[in-house]
């Protein structure tokens, strides 16, 4: 069991980070479809680049040892980051083709949480 579970949260972690890191770049180069988009949603340019500053930092959180009360802040703000993601898209009257990729990144956000290994948990040795 514990091996499945392994498994299980090594490739929904490289599949995030994968996913985070590709959105990251392209929203930190500002592509023309991401800066279009973002202003369809109604937010401005700006901030492609805070949060794909933040979407790297994060997978480098997940992905690096220790630090598992870092790691719980960087699935919650890719949680907060992607569900933000398909409530933006549904309040702006969007197609289900454009919440693909935040509802992909949402489940395996929480299938990568769900399934971390216990050192990279919060326990009360280390807080």
């Amino acid at each position: 069991m514990a091996k499945r579970n392994n498994i299980i949260y090594w490739i929904a972690t490289v599949w995030l980070s994968l996913g985070m890191l590709s959105t990251g770049i392209v929203q930190l180069i500002k592509m023309e479809k991401e800066v279009e988009m973002m202003r369809h949603l109604g937010y401005p340019s700006y901030f492609l680049t805070i949060i794909g500053v933040w979407k790297i930092l994060g997978l480098i959180a997940v992905l690096v040892p220790k630090f598992p009360l870092l790691k719980e802040w960087t699935y919650a703000g890719f949680f907060f980051a992607m569900s933000g993601a398909v409530f933006s898209h549904l309040a702006s009257g969007d197609s289900a083709k454009e919440l693909f990729g935040p509802v992909l990144l949402l489940i395996l956000t929480l299938v990568s949480w769900y399934f971390r290994p216990a050192n990279r948990r919060i326990t009360s040795s280390n807080q």
